[in-house]
This record gives C-alpha cells, structure tokens and sequence, in this order.
C-alpha cells in the first residue's frame, strides 16, 4: 500500500553491512557441529519498506577457527537498516561468514516472519554450494 505523499521509509544500501565487524577465535580441537541461533535478525524490505524478521541459525563445523559471538550479534545488527531481500541476506550472511571462518562445513538458514500469510525459509549450505557451483546452476 503507497505512503501518503511525500512519506517514504529510508533504507541503507548493502554497502552498509559491517562484514569486518566478524571476528574469529583460533580452534585446535576436535571437529564438532556449532550450531549458533537468534530470532532478533532484522533487515528492510527494499520493495515495501517493512522491516523483515527473521530466526538465523548458523550451522557449522570449524577448520582451525570460531566465531566471536558478540561480534556476530554487531554483524546481524548491522543489517538492521538495510534494503535487502531475505534470499540476498541469507546469500550474503553466508558468504561473508565462509570468507571469515574458512569452515569444514557451514549451513546457514533464515526464516522469516510470516507476511502476507506466506513463511519463508532460505537455506545455504557448502555442500549445495559446490555441487551447484560444479554444475553451473
């Protein structure tokens, strides 16, 4: 539904996600499954304004590196104001924390607040990725 004129709601461009805000902690022991959640994940919709909702959890089996947890909460806030699709962020937070921990395995998932009576769920996986990648998809 269109503002009343001259009422729009201002977003921030992806340039404004804080990758470098991730931080990392050196790991030497043996491989296990990290699995980090929170449901206070939020970003803009760029098509309405709205903000979008989401519970991320983040799946992962560590080489020689771990997440910094307050470092991963200031990296979630700082999508916070930002224009972008639920597919792009999950795209996003996955690639970025790939490039950060340089994992055995990583699985992110975001699903979002029902809107419009449809639940969205977006999945990313390393698995996925390379078969995907192999494949040209």
């Amino acid at each position: 539904m269109p503002l009343a004129e001259g009422k729009t709601f201002d977003f921030e461009d992806h340039s404004s996600i804080r990758s470098g805000f991730l931080e990392t902690i050196e790991y030497s022991g043996n491989p296990q499954v990290i699995t980090c959640e929170t449901g206070e994940f939020s970003a803009v919709c760029p098509f309405s304004g709205l903000p979008d909702i989401a519970k991320v959890t983040l799946e992962y089996i560590p080489a020689d590196k771990i997440i910094e947890l307050k470092s991963l909460k200031y990296y979630y806030t700082s999508f916070r104001n930002v224009g972008i699709y639920q597919e792009a962020a999950t795209d996003r937070i996955f690639k970025d924390l790939e490039k950060a921990l340089e994992p055995r395995f990583l699985k992110v998932t975001t699903l979002y607040n029902i809107r419009g009576g449809i639940l969205t769920t977006c999945v990313m996986d390393t698995r996925s990725v390379r078969e995907n990648s192999a494949k040209n998809i």
